[in-house]
C-alpha cells in the first residue's frame, strides 16, 4: 500500500472511531481492532491472491470472539463497512464469504452496504 494510501486509510479509521465514540458508547470492540484483525484479509479480497491466508482467518476468528455484544458486533460491522467502502479493488463476493469461509458463523451479511444499527444482533 502506497503512503498516501496508508495515510487515508489511518484517517478513515479515526473519522469512524470518532463517529462511534458516541453511538456505541458502550462497546469493547475497536476500529483499530477491527483494522489489525482483517488486515491480512485485504489481498484476498481485493483478488490479489486465490488463496485465503490463514493470518486472515485467525483474524476473523479473533474479531469474531472479541466482538460478543451487540454494542461490540454493531461497532465491528460499522469500521468493517467503512474500510472496505474505502479498499480499492474490492471484490464483494470475496468480503462477504471471508465469515464462511473461515469457518465463522455471523448474525448479520459482511457487505459495504449492511445497516449496521437494524441488521447486527448477538
Amino acid at each position: 500500500m502506497s503512503r498516501s494510501g496508508a495515510l487515508a486509510v489511518v484517517l478513515m479509521i479515526a473519522a469512524v472511531v470518532a463517529l462511534l465514540a458516541g453511538s456505541q458508547a458502550d462497546a469493547v470492540v475497536t476500529c483499530g481492532q477491527v483494522a489489525s484483525n482483517l488486515r491480512p484479509c485485504i489481498p484476498y479480497v481485493t483478488g490479489k491472491v486465490s488463496a485465503l491466508p490463514p493470518p486472515c482467518c485467525n483474524g476473523v476468528r479473533s474479531l469474531n470472539t472479541a466482538a460478543q455484544t451487540t454494542a461490540d458486533r454493531r461497532a465491528a460491522c460499522s469500521c468493517i463497512r467503512s474500510q472496505a467502502s474505502g479498499i480499492s479493488g474490492l471484490q464483494p463476493g470475496r468480503l462477504s464469504g471471508l465469515p464462511g469461509s473461515c469457518g465463522v458463523h455471523l448474525p448479520f451479511p459482511v457487505s459495504t452496504s449492511t445497516d449496521c444499527s437494524r441488521s447486527v444482533t448477538i
